[in-house]
């Protein structure tokens, strides 16, 4: 029986700390499903379809489904029928809101489970956030973005202008 397991969030951009989390991910479940968010309550640089992209270029496995998805993960996990979440804890102050919500989440499916993995400590500061304010004002992110995903920034960012 195969063990799958969520990686949701926005990936506005997908950062090479993710990147570290799915790989750790695949060492534990037979797949991972990463799982863009359309979160209404964000304005993101990167449409779903574009995110969706950035992932699948980033990170090519057999073992990883890249979709996305609106509305409640508890409600996207019973439709894939899998109840193992994945998230990623950078530093003590990720842990906190992270445990309100794996509550929150096995309180309206008590289903659900959630595994913390800690990211790689060389990306513990890193956040989609900073690599858009970086790649915004032409700041170097080549260490913690893939090659493909700081491209399509660049890209945005000037215009639609071809980056070499």
């Amino acid at each position: 029986m195969a063990i799958n397991g969520i990686y949701a969030g926005s990936f506005d951009p997908i950062t090479n700390g993710h990147l570290d989390i799915i790989h750790r991910a695949l060492k534990i479940f037979d797949t991972v499903y990463v799982s863009v968010i359309d979160n209404i309550e964000k304005d993101p640089l990167f449409s779903m379809d574009e995110r969706i992209n950035l992932i699948s270029n980033s990170i090519q496995s057999d073992r990883i489904i890249v979709e996305g998805f609106q509305g409640l993960l508890v409600d996207y996990a019973r439709k894939k029928n899998i109840f193992n979440l994945i998230r990623g804890l950078r530093a003590v102050s990720d842990f906190e809101y992270e445990f309100q919500m794996s509550l929150t989440n096995r309180s309206q499916d008590p289903r659900i489970d959630t595994v913390f993995l800690m990211t790689e400590q060389s990306y513990s500061y890193l956040s989609s956030s900073i690599v858009r304010q970086l790649a915004k004002l032409n700041g170097n992110i080549s260490d913690y973005v893939s090659d493909y995903v700081r491209i399509k920034l660049k890209e945005k960012f000037n215009g639609s202008k071809r980056i070499t």
